[in-house]
C-alpha cells in the first residue's frame, strides 16, 4: 500500500510514524518504491533497486535506531553492501558485487533505516556532475534540463523528489555540499573522521573523503551523524569528540557569532551577478538575526593549495585503482574508462614517492593558513556554486577533454575544496531560488570539529528563511 503523503515527511517524521504503529515499514518501502517507478525514468537516480532485500528487512526486525522503518539509498561508490553490485560509475567495475557491508554501512543499518538500492554517481566520483558512460546522466527534479550535481548527484535527486527523505552521500571535494546546493537540499561534509572509513576506507584520499547524508531537513542530518559518528574503537585518530547529541544542538540558540562572508574565488573572476546578490542578501540577513558579520575573505593562496594537492590526488587515485585492479583480475580496456578518469590514472601513475610526500607536505602547512583564518571568526559564508545550477552536457566527462571538463568545473564550483584539505566541517544550505526556480545554496563553514555551531545556524535559517515545503517540478 502506498502512503500519499509519504514525501511530506522528513526521515524522523517517518520513523515516529513507524514508532506510534500509524504506518508500517513495508508501507514506507512500497511508497518510495512507487516513487522511483515513477519520477526515474525522468530522473535517473537509483541505478540499482534493491527490493526484495528492503521488502525482507522491513518485515523483518529492525534495530531500534532513530530511523526505524525509513527508506534509504546508498551511493554507488565507496559504501559496500552485502550482496549488491558497485559499479564506481563506471564500465570497468560492472559486475562487482560486495561480499559484505562495509562498517558504515552497518552504522547505517543500525540507525533503523531500510536501503532500498544504489544511487546515480559519476566515474569514480571524479566530477561535480552525475554524468558517466556506464551511467548515464542524472537529472534534477527542480528542471530535468540541469545536473543534480556530483559525485553524490543520484542521492540528491532522489531526496529532492522525495523518493527518500535522506540518503548516503560522500565528499571528496564538494560531493556533498555542491549536489544539495544543486538539488535544494541540506548537505553537511563532516569534520574528518568524524563518520570514521572503518576497514574498508583504502582510498578515502587521506582522509580528504568524508561520508555522511543529503537531506531535506536539518534534523535528520543532526541524527543521522548522532547515529553513526563516533569513533571507531581503537582508533589513533578520532575526530574531537562533541559536548552532546547532535539533535539537541538543532534545539539550542546559536548566541551571536562572528561571520566573515565573501565571493572571492581561486581565479579572481567575479562570480555570476545573481549568486553574487544572493550572497549579499544572506549576509544581510545574518546580520538582522544579530550576528556580527563582516565582509572578508580567507586570504589563502587558493591556486598553490590546489596545485600542491596534485600528485597525491593523482597517485591515491592510482593507489585505489590498482586493488581494483587486483580485484577484478585484469587491466581496463581503453573502451571502460573515460578521458578524465584515464588521464588521471595516468598522471598518478607518473608521480614517484619524493613528490608525493612534497604534496603532502605542501598542502598540510598550506592548510595552516585556512584553519589559521577562523581564529577570530565562528563561520566563513560563501555561495556552493559560482554560477547557476549548469545544464546537461555543459560539463560533459564523457565527450569533453579533461582540461575542458575541469576548466569549466573550476568556474562553476570554485569554492569547496579547501575544506576537505583541511577536514573542516562545512555545510550547504538551500537559502535561495534562482529566476529560474533553481536553488542557491549557500555555503558554512566552522572552525575544525565544530559542528555543532552549524548545526544550531543552520536551524535558525531553517527557521528564517524556510525551505522544506518548496516543490520541485519532479515531487511525490
Amino acid at each position: 500500500m502506498e502512503m500519499p503523503d509519504y514525501s511530506d515527511y522528513d526521515g524522523l517524521g517517518l520513523a515516529e510514524l513507524v514508532a506510534t504503529k500509524a504506518v508500517t515499514p513495508l508501507e514506507l518501502v512500497e511508497s518510495a518504491i512507487a516513487r522511483i517507478e515513477r519520477h526515474n525514468p525522468t530522473l535517473n537516480a537509483v541505478v540499482y533497486k534493491g527490493y526484495d532485500d528492503a521488502r525482507r528487512w522491513a518485515a523483518g526486525d529492525l534495530p531500534d535506531g532513530p530511523f526505524k522503518g525509513v527508506p534509504f539509498l546508498i551511493k554507488d561508490l565507496g559504501m559496500p553492501v552485502a550482496g549488491w553490485p558497485r559499479s564506481h560509475g563506471s564500465k570497468f567495475a560492472r559486475g562487482v558485487v560486495d561480499s559484505e557491508d562495509g562498517g558504515l554501512t552497518r552504522r547505517y543499518k543500525a540507525s533503523g533505516v531500510v536501503p532500498l538500492g544504489k544511487t546515480n554517481t559519476p566515474e569514480y566520483g571524479i566530477t561535480g556532475t552525475t554524468e558517466s558512460a556506464a551511467l548515464g546522466p542524472c537529472r534534477n527534479p527542480w528542471n530535468p534540463n540541469h545536473i543534480s550535481g556530483g559525485s553524490s548527484g543520484g542521492a540528491a535527486s532522489a531526496v529532492a523528489a522525495g523518493i527518500v527523505p535522506l540518503a548516503h552521500a560522500s565528499d571528496g571535494l564538494g560531493s556533498i555540499r555542491i549536489p544539495a546546493a544543486c538539488c535544494g537540499l541540506v548537505g553537511l561534509k563532516v569534520t574528518r573522521d568524524r563518520n570514521p572509513n572503518l576497514p574498508d576506507g583504502f582510498d578515502y584520499a587521506l582522509g580528504n573523503v568524508v561520508d555522511h547524508v543529503v537531506t531535506r531537513t536539518v534534523r535528520d542530518s543532526a541524527a543521522m551523524l548522532d547515529a553513526t559518528g563516533y569513533a571507531e574503537p581503537g582508533s589513533p585518530y578520532p575526530a574531537p569528540a562533541k559536548a552532546r547529541p547532535y539533535v539537541e544542538e538543532v534545539a539550542a540558540s546559536p548566541g551571536k557569532l562572528r561571520i566573515a562572508w565573501s565571493s572571492e574565488t581561486p581565479s579572481g573572476r567575479p562570480i555570476d551577478p545573481e549568486i553574487q546578490a544572493a550572497l549579499e542578501r544572506t549576509a544581510a540577513l545574518l546580520k538582522g538575526l544579530g550576528h556580527e558579520v563582516v565582509e572578508r575573505g580567507l586570504g589563502i593562496d587558493y591556486r598553490a593549495l590546489f596545485a600542491s594537492r596534485g600528485p597525491a590526488a593523482a597517485a591515491n587515485f592510482a593507489a585505489g585503482m590498482a586493488r581494483l585492479i587486483d580485484q577484478i583480475g585484469r587491466e581496463p580496456e581503453p573502451d571502460e574508462l573515460e578521458p578524465l578518469t584515464w588521464a588521471t590514472l595516468k598522471a598518478g601513475r607518473r608521480q614517484d614517492g619524493p613528490a608525493v610526500m612534497r604534496s603532502l607536505q605542501e598542502t598540510r602547512m598550506l592548510n595552516r593558513a585556512t584553519l589559521a583564518a577562523f581564529e577570530d571568526i565562528d563561520v566563513y559564508l560563501c555561495p556552493v556554486l559560482g554560477t547557476p545550477v549548469p545544464e546537461i552536457g555543459f560539463i560533459d566527462p564523457v565527450n569533453l577533454e579533461p582540461k575542458e571538463v575541469n576548466r569549466r568545473q573550476g568556474r562553476a564550483f570554485p569554492y569547496t575544496p579547501p575544506f576537505n584539505f583541511s577536514g573542516q566541517p562545512s555545510m550547504s544550505l538551500p537559502i535561495e531560488v534562482d529566476a529560474n526556480g533553481l536553488p542557491i545554496g549557500m555555503m558554512f563553514t566552522a572552525k575544525y570539529a565544530d559542528e555543532a555551531t552549524l548545526f544550531r545556524l543552520a536551524a535558525q535559517l531553517e527557521k528564517e528563511a524556510p525551505w522544506k515545503d518548496r516543490r520541485p517540478q519532479v515531487w511525490g
